[in-house]
């Protein structure tokens, strides 16, 4: 199941960095993730795929930076597609952006994507590692109860209105 909490804790760290980038950039700090937990499924995906590269890919910086920057776009694209083809919603829009493609992509960020793959492998991977190791077998099912229940619950929401406001429960919080 450790690929499981790769997803997982890949998925929480892209949900604190959009949220960190947002604060950096004074842009508006969208919600990308899901209803009650904090996951951002893209950096999930990402990550995992590029931790499956071949050893070969992972020995060679330059090799990993294209390959991350290649793998993690294809996510993102196939992501957004099924955002808006299947649940009718998007999360980001590049039209903006230099280089984009549909809006869905574009060359700044698929650098990103490199850079952030180097970091993945080099650095963060081994602490995530280690810490999944000492994760006890008995909270996985629990933890694989509520990531699943969570990502079908947001999905439903998602379809039935398509409006991405339909997870920011949070608001009637606010005052």
């Amino acid at each position: 199941m450790d690929w499981f909490w790769f997803f997982t804790l890949y998925s929480v760290l892209g949900c604190l960095l959009e949220i960190v980038f947002a604060r950096l950039t004074r842009s508006r700090p969208d919600r990308k993730r899901l209803l009650v937990l904090p996951l951002c499924p893209v950096y999930g995906l990402g990550a995992c795929l590029c931790l499956l590269a071949a050893p070969a890919v992972r020995d060679n910086p330059g090799l990993l930076f294209l390959t991350g920057a290649a793998v993690c776009t294809a996510v993102e694209y196939l992501m957004a597609l099924w955002y808006e083809r299947v649940l009718g919603v998007a999360f980001w829009d590049y039209s903006g952006q230099r280089g984009n493609l549909w809006g869905r992509v574009c060359v700044p960020f698929s650098a990103a994507w490199g850079v952030l793959a180097l970091c993945l492998v080099y650095w963060v991977h081994p602490a995530v590692f280690a810490f999944v190791r000492a994760i006890p077998a008995a909270l996985t099912p629990f933890a694989f109860v509520a990531v699943c229940a969570d990502l079908i619950v947001s999905g439903v929401m998602l379809r039935r209105t398509r409006d991405r406001a339909c997870l920011r429960w949070y608001d009637q919080f606010r005052a």
